[in-house]
């Protein structure tokens, strides 16, 4: 009898589903490393203990997600320190103490929304939001929550509500509780066990069109040692252009030399932490490693920070510059499996 031979079509074929299989044993590995969900009864507060092992368990995006993706090998835009200059080389780092969140259970009561100025680019809902829901600035800004919910100001009134049982996220641009029941200007939904963006063109809560609570620092991660994922911030000036993962842009300007929205930084590799606090280190490390989205216009070199007292040492973020940061050519959105 001939001995067999394993034809070319066979090899490959082979090649392919063990390279499959690894690549599916590797994403089975990285969700296998978190914990058990915990039971979820009733809203949970962001800074509390409960919070923290809520958010331990939960998988926000799939690990081949953009906002999961080690950016730390890729290569430096080349018109990255143009871009730099344009925002300020010697600019230091600042952050917002703005975002806060909460976390609801599977069966959270949903209610109707009124959405007030981009109901084209907004979804419908309706929104699982709770009665004691914070707004952005909110405990910081020494309001109680009834009053800060209720403010009739013009400040972006981020609302952000996270069901960890679904994996569902759900954000309010200019959220407030009328006496009618709760309106914004503009609201998002995400899938956080997908990959899909937003429709091409939309805004969200962001200007770019991506979410805010995947980008937020939170306690949780900074314990631990490392903020496993790309951060936001913004910039006063952006261009009339978005790279991926944003979808919209919010600008007239066109020089080719201010960021996009989405637009990528990445701390340096060669910037020294060791001399940092440690929850500023985990925040370092993760901006090493996973960078920063351009998420919105505002301050210069902003932040976002969950407004949680027990994280400790933010001001010596005021240490790094803009020169401390480059650009990187981000992937797109076809390489990877990505769907």
């Amino acid at each position: 009898m001939p001995a067999f031979r394993q034809s070319p079509i066979c090899k490959s074929s082979l090649f392919l589903i063990i390279l499959i299989g690894a690549i599916g044993s590797a994403i089975l590995s990285f969700a296998a490393s978190k914990p058990a969900m915990p039971a979820i009864n009733k809203p949970v507060m962001f800074n509390t203990p409960e919070a923290d092992r809520i958010l331990a368990a939960l998988q926000v995006f799939p690990p081949d997600n953009p906002w999961n993706e080690d950016i730390s090998k890729l290569p430096v835009l080349k018109n990255s320190g143009e871009i730099i200059a344009g925002i300020g080389a010697d600019k230091t780092l600042a952050y917002n103490l703005d975002m806060a969140f909460i976390l609801v259970p599977g069966n959270q009561k949903k209610v109707d929304l009124k959405i007030n100025m981009y109901p084209d680019e907004s979804d419908k809902g309706p929104f699982p939001i709770p009665d004691n829901a914070p707004v952005e600035g909110w405990p910081l800004d020494g309001k109680t929550l009834e009053a800060a919910q209720k403010a009739q100001d013009d400040s972006d009134r981020h609302i952000i509500v996270v069901d960890p049982v679904n994996r569902k996220l759900y954000e309010l641009w200019q959220g407030r509780k009328a006496d009618t029941g709760w309106e914004c200007s503009c609201s998002a939904i995400f899938d956080l066990a997908s990959n899909k963006l937003r429709p091409d063109g939309w805004t969200s809560s962001d200007a770019a069109g991506l979410p805010i609570f995947p980008a937020v620092i939170r306690f949780d991660e900074v314990e631990k040692g490392m903020v496993e994922h790309a951060m936001r911030f913004t910039v006063k000036n952006s261009r009339r252009a978005y790279a991926y993962p944003a979808t919209h842009f919010a600008s007239k300007k066109t020089d080719p030399n201010l960021p996009r929205m989405g637009e990528r930084f990445r701390l340096r590799a060669d910037f020294d932490i060791s001399k940092f606090s440690p929850h500023v280190q985990a925040i370092l490390k993760g901006l090493k490693k996973y960078g920063m989205f351009v998420a919105d216009n505002g301050g210069d070199w902003r932040i976002s920070v969950a407004p949680d007292q027990r994280i400790r040492g933010l001001d010596e973020l005021r240490k790094l510059k803009g020169s401390d940061f480059e650009v990187v050519a981000t992937t797109g959105p076809k390489e990877g499996p990505r769907k």
